[in-house]
């Protein structure tokens, strides 16, 4: 009789079959993060800079699934907190307007990896609404931390952390939703 292996739920699946592995999808979710945060278009109008971090995070936390995902931000933020400089633009350390952006990562990638597991990447429409909801996560933390930081009000906070980039989250998420549905046929149909 032989002992039937589960399906994989999320991509990272395919290639962690070692803790070696899975190490390595951590390091990697990781450092991805860390290498997205570093495109940085800054905005005069706020202290949030545009990046593409959130998209990489979003990214990770449904490739790798919840534990995977949740693990590769604490790491993230830990070394980056730590003062590697792998926060936007080469920062580092604790604090900071944009803090709680990174605190939201750690949420988000547990949430999106969960729905993940459970196939929310299989579908064009079904990863649009999945990476909204991680991008919502991520702007509750993040703008809610900036309110206090900068000591605004919440129509500031609104205008300043989440309003300047909802076009960009836009255009990410429609990115994401041919991405994984694509890579999903891909790797079904090589076996």
């Amino acid at each position: 009789m032989a002992i039937a292996t589960p399906a994989p739920r999320v991509l990272g699946d395919y290639v962690a079959s070692t803790k070696a592995a899975n190490i390595a999808l951590v390091l990697g979710g990781s450092a991805f993060v860390g290498i997205s945060a570093q495109v940085v278009i800054p905005l005069p109008f706020t202290p949030v800079p545009l990046t593409l971090q959130t998209f990489a995070v979003l990214l990770v936390g449904a490739a790798l699934g919840t534990w995977r995902g949740v693990a590769s931000m604490v790491v993230y933020a830990a070394a980056g907190t730590a003062g590697i400089p792998w926060f936007s633009a080469g920062s580092s350390g604790w604090g900071g307007a944009s803090y709680g952006y990174i605190l939201g990562f750690i949420l988000a990638a547990g949430i999106v990896g969960r729905l993940a597991e459970r196939g929310a990447t299989r579908t064009p429409l079904r990863t649009a609404g999945l990476m909204v909801l991680g991008n919502a996560v991520i702007y509750a933390v993040g703008v809610s931390y900036l309110k206090f930081a900068i000591d605004a009000s919440w129509a500031m906070a609104l205008s300043l952390g989440m309003i300047p980039f909802l076009l960009g989250d836009a255009l990410k998420i429609a990115l994401a939703a041919g991405l994984f549905p694509a890579t999903w046929k891909l790797v079904n149909r090589t076996g």
